[in-house]
C-alpha cells in the first residue's frame, strides 16, 4: 500500500488539543483531539501542564511517523497566544505555564503604565488594549520583578506555538503572528519592539524574529518543521488565499475574535476601550480586530444550563432553533457592554440572568445565544466601518450553531454571512503557509466551502 504523502499540524487550544495530517490537497486525512488535565502555578492558580503537553506531541508525534498509512513530508503548528513558555541555560522549561488570566497586580501594572507614558498612549502605539496578563509581554515584566531569581534563570522566553515547534524542532525563534498579538512588546508606528523591551531587558529573553513561512528546524532529524504561528492569524490565512474583496472573518473558539485585514486606521481609545487591538499578520502588516470571550462563556453557561434543567452537558447540540421564540427575546434583550473590568473580559448580559426565570432549557439556550450575539454585533460593528466589506465569515464552532448563525445574519442585513464548512481554518492556515517546503502541487482553489445565512443577495462565492 502506498502511503500517503501529509503535513502534520498541532493546533493546540486552551480546551482542545489537536493533531491533523493534511494531504497534498489539503483534505485532513487524520484527526485526533485530546483534553488535557491542567495543573496549578505556585498561587494555586490553574495552569497549562506544559510537561503533559510536550509528552503528548511528542508521543502523537512518534505514533504518526509509525503509521503504515501516512509519510509525513512536514509539520508546523498553530496555538493560542498571551502565553510564554521560559527555558533556562541548558533548554530546560522552568515551570509554569502562566494562565493569562491570572489577575495582574494592580500596583505593579499603574507602575509600568506610569513609566512608559501613561495607558491610552500606550495602548495606541503598542496595538494592546490594558488586559494584564493577556499582554503577554506584562508576563514578563511581572517575573522581573516579583520573581527576579527566575528571571536571571530565563535564557530564553517563547511564545506557546514557537514553543510547539521547539519541542520537536528544537529551533529558537519569534514570528510576527505571536509578537503581534495584544503582547505590549511591539510598537505598531515603528514596526519594531517597543523602547522599554530594550529598557527592561526583555529583548535579551527573546529569540530572533525569523519569517513566519521559514523552516525553524527538523523534527527526527530530517522533517521540515514550521516555527508556529498564534491561531486566530493563523485562521485568516485560507480566507487571504481564497478571497481578494473586503470581508471580515469572525474566528470561533474560546474566544470569538473579528479580524479585518482592511481596517487600517490607528485605534481610538474608544475601540481600546472596548478590547479592539492590532495583530500582525503573518507578513508581518497590521490586521485590525475586536473580541469577546464568548466561546469560554457559552462553555461555562451550558454547564450551568445542564445542571439546573437535569440535561446532559452536550444536550445544547441538539436544540433546534426556534424562530418565534428569538423573535420574543428581541423585544426584551437588554443593551450588552463589551467593556472589561480589572483586566477581565466581558461576558454578555446572560451570566446575570436567573434560570428559574425560563420554562425549558431550549428557551434558556435561544435566549443565551441572543445575548452573545448582540455583544457579538456590537464588538464587530466596532472594526467595520468605513472598510467596504461586504462578506462576513464564521469559522470554528459557533459556524455549526444554527441558532448563532441566523441570529448574526440578521444583525447584518446589509452583509453576506457565511458558516464556513471548514472548522480547522487555524490548522489549515499553519499547513498552507509551509506549502513551499512540502508539496510542489498547486493550491487548490476549493479549499474553503460556504454556507450562505444572509438573505437574498447578487454576489457569489
Amino acid at each position: 500500500m502506498n502511503k500517503i504523502p501529509v503535513i502534520a499540524i498541532f493546533d493546540v487550544g486552551k480546551t482542545n488539543k489537536k493533531v491533523l495530517l493534511f494531504d497534498e490537497q489539503y483534505k485532513v486525512v487524520h484527526e485526533q483531539a485530546t483534553q488535557l488535565k491542567e495543573t496549578e502555578d505556585e498561587d494555586g492558580f490553574p495552569c497549562e501542564d506544559v510537561l503533559a503537553l510536550s509528552n503528548w506531541i511528542k508521543t502523537r508525534f512518534n505514533q504518526l511517523q509509525n503509521d503504515p498509512r501516512f509519510e509525513i513530508k512536514a509539520v508546523n503548528f498553530s496555538g493560542y497566544g498571551a502565553s510564554f513558555v521560559y527555558l533556562d541555560e541548558g533548554h530546560n522549561v522552568i515551570p509554569p505555564l502562566y494562565n493569562y488570566l491570572k489577575p495582574y497586580p494592580p500596583q505593579l501594572q499603574k507602575k509600568f503604565y506610569d513609566e512608559y507614558g501613561g495607558e491610552s498612549q500606550f495602548s495606541k502605539v503598542t496595538a494592546s488594549p490594558v488586559l494584564g496578563n493577556l499582554n503577554s509581554g506584562m508576563q514578563l515584566y511581572r517575573m522581573k520583578y516579583e520573581r527576579p531569581e527566575t528571571f536571571e534563570r530565563i535564557k530564553c522566553a517563547l511564545h506557546l506555538p514557537q514553543y510547539l515547534s521547539f519541542v520537536l524542532s528544537s529551533g529558537l525563534h519569534s514570528e510576527f503572528t505571536s509578537i503581534g498579538c495584544h503582547t505590549n512588546l511591539w510598537n505598531f508606528q515603528r514596526n519594531e519592539y517597543h523602547q522599554w523591551v530594550r529598557t527592561e531587558a526583555i529583548d535579551k529573553k527573546l529569540p530572533e524574529l525569523i519569517s513566519c513561512g521559514a523552516i525553524a528546524g527538523y523534527a527526527n532529524n530530517d522533517i521540515p518543521a514550521g516555527v508556529g504561528l498564534h491561531d486566530s492569524s493563523a485562521a485568516l490565512i485560507p480566507y487571504l488565499t481564497s478571497f481578494k474583496d473586503p470581508f471580515i472573518l469572525i474566528s470561533t473558539g474560546t474566544w470569538c475574535i473579528s479580524l479585518n485585514p482592511f481596517n487600517h486606521t490607528m485605534l481610538s481609545d474608544h475601540e481600546l476601550h472596548n478590547d479592539c487591538l492590532c495583530y500582525l499578520s503573518y507578513e508581518g502588516k497590521p490586521i485590525k480586530a475586536s473580541r469577546i470571550f464568548a466561546g469560554h462563556e457559552h462553555e461555562q453557561q451550558v454547564k450551568r444550563l445542564a445542571e439546573y434543567f437535569s440535561k446532559p452537558l452536550n444536550y445544547f447540540a441538539s436544540v433546534a432553533i426556534d424562530t418565534a421564540l428569538l423573535n420574543k427575546q428581541k423585544q426584551a434583550h437588554a443593551r450588552s457592554k463589551l467593556t472589561t473590568s480589572n483586566s477581565r473580559p466581558a461576558t454578555s448580559v446572560f451570566s446575570e440572568r436567573n434560570i428559574s426565570d425560563f420554562k425549558t432549557y431550549e428557551e434558556a439556550y435561544h435566549q443565551l445565544i441572543t445575548d452573545i450575539v448582540v455583544q457579538q454585533a456590537a464588538s464587530t460593528n466596532l472594526i467595520l466601518k468605513g472598510t467596504g466589506v461586504k462578506r462576513i465569515f464564521v469559522d470554528g464552532g459557533f459556524s455549526k450553531n444554527s441558532i448563532y448563525m441566523y441570529l448574526l445574519a440578521e444583525a447584518f442585513p446589509g452583509i453576506e454571512v457565511y458558516a464556513a464548512s471548514v472548522a480547522q481554518a487555524s490548522a489549515l492556515g499553519a499547513a498552507l503557509l509551509f506549502h513551499p517546503h512540502w508539496n510542489d502541487k498547486q493550491l487548490p482553489s476549493d479549499i474553503i466551502d460556504m454556507k450562505l445565512y444572509s438573505v437574498t443577495r447578487q454576489a457569489s462565492l
